[in-house]
């Protein structure tokens, strides 16, 4: 059924107004297409998930966007509430609740059923970002005792109750983790066999302390759906699915993206984000950017003289530092992508500054290639350059190396100099990369030009 066809018929049960016709309707769509229709009417949107089935509304619900839950949750009546917070697999109830107010989770909180209250408090006592946060305690677990059969039985009487089967996991009595083995492997094999036949000991497990950008590559290097997570001493404490993962790899890319822009990561979409929430996020960016750019004109004040002699100079300032400017935000992106995919380690500057050089000296060598030929060529037409017109190409082709190389190595160092520090290297945003070649471009082009000009025009 296409989109506009399902919305023809959501509106046609809206008007009759039938509960069970609605409730059947609804439990009969896809549940992505049922989050498109709760975008699609905002005003119906509490609506359409109270007239679903406990289950599939909170199928629904757990794939919306934060603000959209936010708003249902206020509308919903609480028992409406109280089941579909039940009924929320733990890991994205706990990614829900703490984006909420304190105030708020701890109202909710009273509306769980103990056992569902006590996963709750247990996984948002881990740190933020951490791989508890992302866990989920629904898994089957059996021991390395048991028989083949056992554990079939296991499947059966408790798989219903979890949010995924395609992995057992087996435990020694002391509840620590000592393989996972997929479903397919006890269905293939002789009911009689132990589960210790099965063991290959090649488990890989994530801590729960750990950041959750190490599920993210643990996932990535091993095809994984699932992963468990254990303490400190092995134990095996729930288990981290790909679906969670891919979540948060899509939010770090989200906030890398926004703070390579210059501006803060925001916490809402952008439409429903309050315009001076929006404000403060930029303004701060932008005042330290006014003030490094305060730098570029200390700079040229330092210059004014040889500016006033040869004012030819001048002209060719913005296309001075917009060369160094643009190969440093080249050159940061790259490697802050670098980095957030683990290709790259603070270890591996040396390397990094080598290539950086190499690509820098490239760079420069072609622009000033580009701007020699220019200047030549300008001078076959106009005698605007004067009588020194090959001096003047030779500092602007050897000021633009200059520029492209210093500029390549600062938006190259700078993410991994920010890493070291313990910040975010994203925060060495392009616009700040290129407002800290400006000063220093400037300050490498009239060095150059009082090397290559004294005695000749200064």
């Amino acid at each position: 059924m296409s989109f506009e066809q399902l919305t023809q018929d959501f509106e046609r049960l809206l008007e009759t107004g039938d509960p069970l016709a609605m409730r059947q309707f609804l439990d009969e769509q896809n549940i992505s297409d049922i989050a498109e229709l709760v975008y699609e009417y905002e005003e119906h949107e509490s609506k359409i998930i109270a007239s679903m089935a406990v289950h599939r509304a909170a199928g629904v619900f757990k794939i919306l966007e934060f603000p959209t839950q936010q708003r249902i949750i206020k509308t919903l009546p609480p028992a409406k509430t109280a089941e579909l917070l039940n009924d929320l697999p733990p890991d994205d109830r706990t990614s829900f609740l703490e984006e909420l107010p304190g105030s708020a989770v701890r109202e909710l909180i009273k509306l769980l059923d103990p056992e569902e209250r006590k996963i709750t408090l247990s996984l948002l006592g881990y740190p933020e970002n951490s791989v508890g946060r992302l866990m989920t305690p629904d898994y089957i677990y059996v021991y390395e005792n048991d028989s083949v059969l056992e554990v079939l039985d296991t499947i059966r009487r408790i798989g219903k109750d979890t949010e995924m089967i395609d992995v057992i996991y087996v435990i020694n009595e002391k509840g620590e983790l000592l393989d996972d083995i997929r479903i397919r492997e006890f269905i293939l094999a002789n009911p009689a066999l132990k589960v210790s036949e099965l063991m290959d000991d090649r488990v890989i497990s994530l801590n729960a302390l750990e950041d959750q950008e190490v599920a993210n590559e643990a996932f990535k290097m091993n095809n994984r759906v699932a992963l468990p997570v254990v303490s400190d001493t092995n134990k095996l404490l729930g288990i981290v699915t790909i679906d969670d993962v891919l979540w948060v790899a899509n939010e770090e890319f989200s906030e890398d993206i926004q703070k390579i822009g210059g501006t803060e990561a925001l916490e809402q979409p952008y439409l429903e984000m309050n315009i001076f929430k929006l404000f403060k996020k930029r303004v701060v960016w932008l005042i330290v950017l006014f003030i490094g750019e305060l730098m570029t004109i200390s700079a040229m004040q330092q210059f004014q003289d040889e500016i006033a002699k040869v004012v030819i100079l001048a002209t060719f300032i913005p296309l001075i530092i917009s060369s160094g400017g643009n190969s440093g935000s080249q050159a940061a992106t790259l490697i802050i992508q670098a980095m957030a995919l683990r290709e790259i380690s603070i270890s591996d500057w040396w390397r990094i500054m080598r290539r950086e050089i190499i690509s820098g000296l490239l760079l420069g060598a072609t622009l000033c290639i580009m701007g020699v030929s220019v200047i030549l060529f300008w001078h076959i037409f106009s005698d605007a350059f004067g009588i020194y017109y090959k001096s003047i190409a030779f500092t602007i082709g050897i000021s633009l190396v200059g520029v492209v190389l210093w500029g390549t190595l600062v938006g190259s160092m700078l993410p991994l100099l920010l890493k070291k520090l313990g910040a975010d290297p994203a925060a060495s945003s392009t616009p700040f990369v290129a407002t800290l070649v400006d000063v220093t471009g400037l300050i490498i082009y009239f060095t150059v030009a009082l090397s290559t000009l004294s005695g000749k025009l200064l």
